[in-house]
């Protein structure tokens, strides 16, 4: 009996944030519905991550920067359904595959791959202009039907319910951003996903200006997404997304873009020039016509404590 083989495919969450909006760059999936950059690993890549690198580069012309393994998964059925090109190996081989969550400044990608706004991805996660009208119009009342069919389980339901969404579906400060995969995993059970046939209730309408991806890869960038936003807590990765030199304006819309929630000015500013985030440059440039000072990120901080993250403490209501 031969030994079976195992291949290693490697899936990218690739992420920007250009013109204000978190951006995921994906490439067609063999059923029409984007999909995340995937390659094999090769025998002469020295590291998962150098491997990862490679072929981001060689299949989208994108040199990544900051890079971190979320998971790793290796379901049989996988295998045989994974997006056409690279990544796909010997069809009796057993597939593992990794998932990692890579940040980069935007930038034209090669043919064949493209930037996808998250939030059409996962628009119940945007709160920056208020609660979002697809809570009110669908999760809701799905939410509701949920808890009803419980029958003892109900007040069980009830409190997950209050917890992933929080009371109505949240927003402002009752929205736990880390949450995302949570609430996708939870609008999954009640059929409101096109990846899902119906929820415990029945039959129920899909989410409308949701996009779906291609097989689980939604699921994963939601998992990557819950993983950033944990991380502005207590890593300043947010600066891996901005330029050498920014205004403290830009930083704000950034760390908003991530986080899906809209910040009070003064005391974001107060709170990263407090924790030594930045330091000055004496440099001006002209935003709206009024002219700001342009800001550095001080690396020294990495080095000062053990979390340096910006968080978004002060909620604008």
């Amino acid at each position: 009996m031969s030994e079976p083989q195992i291949e290693i495919s490697l899936e990218a969450v690739i992420v920007a944030v250009t013109d204000d909006q978190p951006r995921l760059l994906t490439v067609d999936g063999p059923d029409g519905r984007p999909a995340l950059p995937a390659g094999l690993l090769e025998a002469h890549d020295p590291t998962l991550e150098l491997g990862l690198r490679r072929w981001v580069q060689d299949q989208t012309g994108l040199e990544v920067g900051y890079v971190e393994q979320l998971y790793t998964f290796g379901d049989r059925v996988r295998g045989a359904s994974a997006p056409a090109g690279p990544s796909v190996g010997s069809p009796s081989a057993r597939e593992l595959s990794i998932a990692y969550l890579a940040l980069v400044r935007e930038g034209r990608p090669s043919v064949g791959a493209a930037w996808l706004d998250f939030y059409q991805v996962f628009p119940w996660e945007d709160h920056r202009n208020g609660r979002p009208a697809v809570l009110d119009s669908h999760v809701d009342p799905a939410l509701h039907r949920y808890v009803d069919a419980g029958g003892a389980l109900a007040e069980q339901r009830a409190e997950r319910a209050r917890i992933v969404f929080g009371p109505e579906g949240g927003s402002g400060a009752s929205f736990d951003g880390v949450r995302v995969l949570e609430r996708y995993e939870l609008l999954y059970e009640l059929g409101l996903l096109a990846e899902s046939e119906h929820g415990p209730s029945g039959p129920a309408e899909a989410l409308p200006q949701s996009r779906a991806m291609f097989l689980d890869h939604r699921r994963i960038a939601a998992t990557a997404l819950t993983r950033l936003r944990g991380k502005l807590t207590y890593r300043p990765v947010v600066f891996e997304l901005l330029p050498d030199r920014f205004t403290l304006s830009q930083l704000q819309r950034v760390v908003e873009a991530l986080s899906g929630v809209g910040l009070h000015k003064q005391n974001f500013r107060r709170m990263v020039e407090a924790a030594g985030l930045v330091e000055g440059t004496a440099e001006l440039t002209r935003t709206g016509g009024r002219p700001a000072e342009l800001f550095r990120f001080r690396r020294e901080v990495l080095g000062e404590r053990p979390r340096p993250g910006v968080g978004t403490p002060w909620i604008r209501a």
